[in-house]
């Protein structure tokens, strides 16, 4: 029987169909987080999924456009009837007839996608590129020969504004005077732009400040008028469906027709789609979200902008713009007023972008005159080091291994999740966390779970590679040890996997091959690391920061343990939240920080991994797991690693 692969996004979770299934069937038994209330029968209009056909070359599978079945009844009624949007598909009518990559919408799931984006305090004076004033003109006179134009250049000038009104707000200014006795609030951007002019009423004007992220984007709105965080929410990056990590999305672009296009589209309609909602549950005007401040790695960075990111997918990894960049935000379609605008930090160079320049800004103060290491691990781990009064970034292929990807039973951090393990190195037996339920679990404790456990998420797969190291079931070469522990090994094929939990329905495995993805991740940071530290002659730390989502839920333990930052030892390591969302913020409230940051960003020195000679063997070195014992092969297995590694920075 004829078997298609099914993947699905963005969860993560690989599946197998044959015969008759539905993605339904498939999603089913998979485990996948999929709403459904009339059992499968066409009924609910709630099990929504979207296909896109095209290479996928990240999977290895190209989606055909007969992929899956055709059209049925059920789906025409649901689109009818306007329950079913262009472009999905029913999972429980839609038949899996070739191998296909799925993605679940987050209105379609049941429960949302654990996104640990939240805002952090920063310290800042408010000083936002728009402000407004409250201006009352006087009362003309038949021999004043005046215009109301010349009336609200000379009340600004009060303020040490020199400006006049443009057509759009010229449109507007004497219709504003005659209802409102000559008074008016004139909204001016940096001191010298009137954009628009409002009723004298007591609006506020507000900002957003975003972090575009390969995984997740959030939002963070601002009372720029107040100094406060009003709104804050995140959503999953729907660019996963073209591929898990960046060079994936890039393959897309470069082997599809306008593939580009699809992924600018996808994320600006999921910024648009969070702004507006922003905008409604705070009740704003549709004119009142004026500067939004974003961040994003290069690719991100240059596909929310509409430009191909062709060029950063090969040597020199050449940017289209590296400096700070202001768009008016009509041209990006993201439902704002025709005066927003959009404003994208700069970037260092190479795979070193505004995101790593916005959680630097928060830190800019913290690491001067000080040996700080400041991380943020995801699918490319950017890296930057301040030591003896300079500063240098880079930037490693870890890919998508550390965020659940590339991992067998690897899942996103959603409910069910593994987010803890400890395994007993006299039994095997393990206790793990997941994530939605409180204690730890062990194999007895399954029928008293509200939902089963799903798979594996990122700080999971770091503590379970540090445990079996502890435990000497792998050796220091990552090469299982089975004879350590029969009960809990199992053959597959001509290697073998560990049972790390055994529940009815809920085998979670961790294969050989996933061992060699966390090597390759870990050891791709470490010799990041090792280079940055080269280059400025440092020889260890004051501090280790991590920064992101995926940062903020790693014990600093295990980081230490697990040695991917060479030297760090744990009450070295701290955690900063979303730090590049913050950056954004702090540029956004402060004119003074924004013109801070580009001119720091001009003096880091930006060392190149890719073709750094040292790299190839500070990676061969980073492949070991430090406590695992060492036996005769690990040697070996180290120098077998060699060309995979090089493929993966090139």
């Amino acid at each position: 029987m004829t078997q298609h692969k099914v993947i699905f996004t963005p969860s993560g979770i690989r599946a197998t169909a044959s015969g008759d299934q539905t993605v339904y069937d498939v999603a089913l038994a998979a485990g996948v987080d999929l709403q459904s209330i009339c059992g499968g029968k066409g009924m609910c209009n709630r099990c929504q999924v979207e296909v896109e056909p095209g290479s996928h070359a990240k999977y290895g599978i190209t989606v055909g456009e007969d992929a899956l079945s055709e059209w049925t009844e059920s789906e025409q009624r649901g689109v009818d009837k306007g329950r079913l949007p262009p472009g999905r598909r029913l999972a429980c009518r839609a038949k899996v007839l070739g191998d296909v990559v799925v993605d679940v919408p987050a209105d379609a799931r049941e429960y949302e996608t654990s996104i640990s984006k939240a805002s952090v305090a920063f310290l800042t004076e408010l000083d936002p590129a728009v402000k407004l004033y409250m201006l009352e003109l006087p009362q003309q006179g038949l021999d004043d020969n005046p215009s109301d134009a010349e009336a609200l250049s000379a009340a600004l000038r009060q303020f040490g504004i020199d400006a006049a009104p443009k057509h759009r707000t010229l449109v507007k200014l004497q219709p504003i005077l005659a209802k409102n006795d000559r008074r008016l609030i004139a909204v001016v951007r940096d001191d010298r732009q009137i954009i628009d002019i409002w009723p004298p009423e007591m609006f506020h004007v507000y900002g957003a400040a975003i972090d575009i992220g390969s995984t997740s984007i959030a939002l963070y709105v601002y009372d720029l008028s107040q100094g406060e965080l009003a709104y804050e929410a995140s959503a999953m990056n729907p660019q996963i469906r073209f591929g898990e990590d960046l060079m994936s999305r890039v393959s897309y672009c470069m082997l599809n027709k306008g593939g580009e296009e699809k992924l600018t589209q996808a994320v600006r309609e999921q910024v648009a789609a969070m702004l507006e909602q922003a905008r409604v549950t705070l009740n704003l005007g549709h004119n009142q979200i004026l500067e939004v401040v974003a961040v994003g790695n290069p690719i991100m960075h240059h596909l929310f902008l509409g430009i191909s990111p062709v060029e950063l997918g090969q040597a020199p990894f050449t940017l289209a713009v590296k400096d700070l960049f202001e768009v008016p935000a009509r041209l990006l379609d993201l439902g704002l007023s025709e005066s927003a605008r959009v404003t994208m930090l700069p970037l260092v160079g190479g795979h070193v972008g505004a995101d790593t320049t916005g959680a630097y800004l928060t830190q800019i103060d913290a690491m001067e005159g000080r040996s700080v290491l400041l991380v943020d691990i995801g699918t490319n781990a950017e890296i930057v080091l301040s030591h003896g009064g300079k500063v240098a970034a880079a930037s490693s292929p870890t890919g998508p291994a550390f965020e659940g990807a590339e991992i067998s039973a690897g899942v996103r951090a959603s409910k069910g999740a593994i987010e803890r393990v400890r395994i007993d190195p006299a039994t095997g037996e393990s206790k793990v966390r997941i994530i939605g339920h409180d204690g730890w679990l062990s194999d007895s404790d399954g029928s008293a779970l509200p939902h089963r456990i799903s798979g594996i998420c990122g700080s999971g797969i770091f503590e379970v590679m540090v445990e079996l190291a502890d435990a000497g079931f792998i050796d220091r070469g990552g090469l299982f040890r089975p004879e350590s522990c029969p009960a809990r090994f199992v053959e597959d094929g001509k290697s073998w996997k560990f049972l790390l939990v055994d529940q009815p329905g809920a085998q979670i495995w961790i294969k050989q091959t996933d061992i060699r993805s966390v090597q390759l991740a870990k050891a791709a940071l470490a010799a990041g690391v090792r280079l940055l530290t080269d280059h400025l002659g440092c020889e260890s730390f004051d501090e280790v920061l991590l920064a992101g989502a995926f940062g903020n839920h790693l014990d600093a333990e295990y980081v230490a343990r697990i040695g991917i930052i060479p030297g760090a030892e744990a009450a070295q390591i701290r955690s900063i939240g979303n730090a590049a969302g913050m950056g954004a913020a702090m540029a956004m409230f402060n004119r003074a920080e924004q013109h801070k940051l580009v001119e720091a960003v001009r003096l880091i020195e930006k060392v190149e991994t890719a073709t750094e000679p040292k790299f190839q063997d500070y990676f061969v070195e980073a492949m070991a797991f430090p406590t695992a014992p060492q036996t005769s092969d690990d040697n070996q297995q180290g120098r077998g690693r060699r060309r995979r590694s090089r493929d993966r920075t090139a």
